[in-house]
């Protein structure tokens, strides 16, 4: 039966973690700056705010909204329900290195047209993590279209971004007369791979994204290959998890990361990865989507994309218009890859109109 979630991190935990980020072992570098990865002085200034980040009122905010756990035949799924029962339900998917707090700016916008729902993917924040293979995209969506079945939802929206692009086209793929519209954040470079009959634009987007992957890619490289070698440093030392994503949330948008995401934001997500411990989980997501590749087929569900102009790649409408049954195709006036975090009004404006 689906519970209540109760997050109860204990005291002596969060001053575990104030005692590490003090006691941190600070690399040399040559450069202040992110040319060579993480900016040392911008570390700095994330670990002193997450050194005295009040855990506990995001904690006590948790507990009293409407958090719970849905048991699937795969595990517990953490889910958070807002906005209006009864209204349209529209399902919203996190992607990598962030969490269901992908979507803490865009609720309060959308809460009083939708039946929000939440979830923290498998492998994810309060969710359990999978301890077997073949945890890719579809298993994935089939575990939250079990979800949505237990909260007695037959029918609803689903919007995602990064992998929660790939997992909300694979729950459309396989549950087309359940998904009123599908809205996704991000182009799945996948299909265009193999294509011999790309247009000039879209041969420049899927060579960009092999340039950008060469020069920007080792993240991927490692967590699709080698997780667990990364895995102990993420889970042990909290400066490792948040080089690891700091960088990320700098370099897929456009300027100072502090300036487009509140970093109180960023430290409430590494909060989440740290108390759960769920960071290798997370980048385990990335191997098992290189062991299991997504399934194939032409979406059959009306669709539209929200893209942004500072993503790490943008792809042409022409692509899109060829893969999809295009209703509706939003190129943004700013934003990077985490749009959701940094204009969630943008976002929340595009979902309203397509799924309003």
């Amino acid at each position: 039966m689906v519970e209540k979630l109760r997050v109860d991190v204990p005291t002596r935990e969060v001053a575990e973690l104030g005692r590490r980020i003090r006691d941190t072992r600070w690399p040399d570098s040559v450069a202040d700056d992110w040319q060579r990865g993480t900016r040392p002085s911008a570390l700095r200034r994330l670990l002193d705010h997450w050194s005295a980040y009040d855990w506990f009122a995001l904690q006590q905010r948790i507990n009293g909204q409407d958090h719970v756990l849905v048991p699937t035949a795969d595990g517990r799924v953490h889910v958070w329900r807002a906005g209006r029962r009864g209204a349209p339900a529209l399902l919203l998917i996190h992607g990598w290195p962030d969490s269901f707090l992908r979507y803490d700016r865009v609720v309060p916008l959308l809460a009083a047209d939708f039946d929000l729902v939440v979830p923290s993917v498998p492998g994810y924040g309060f969710s359990d993590r999978p301890m077997h293979g073949g945890t890719a995209s579809a298993w994935t969506a089939a575990v939250l279209s079990e979800v949505m079945e237990k909260l007695g939802i037959e029918r609803y929206g689903v919007h995602g971004g990064d992998i929660g692009t790939g997992i909300a086209e694979q729950l459309t793929l396989a549950h087309p007369e359940r998904i009123t519209g599908l809205h996704l954040g991000d182009m799945p470079l996948w299909r265009a791979l193999g294509a011999d009959d790309l247009t000039g634009a879209e041969r420049s987007w899927v060579e960009g994204a092999a340039a950008w992957s060469e020069s920007e890619g080792a993240y991927s490289t490692l967590q699709r290959t080698k997780p667990q070698t990364l895995a102990a440093g993420l889970t042990d030392s909290p400066a490792g998890l948040a080089s690891w994503q700091l960088e990320k949330f700098q370099a897929w948008g456009e300027g100072d990361v502090f300036e487009r995401i509140p970093i109180d934001l960023i430290a409430a997500n590494l909060s989440v990865y740290w108390y759960t411990r769920t960071a290798a989980s997370a980048a385990r997501y990335y191997y098992e989507s290189r062991i299991t590749p997504p399934t194939g087929g032409r979406v059959e569900v009306r669709t539209a994309f929200g893209l942004w102009p500072h993503d790490i790649q943008v792809a042409p409408r022409s692509f899109a218009e060829r893969m999809y049954p295009l209703e509706r195709f939003t190129e943004f006036p700013r934003g990077g890859h985490f749009g959701a975090m940094e204009e969630p009004e943008l976002l929340a404006a595009d979902l309203r109109a397509f799924f309003g």
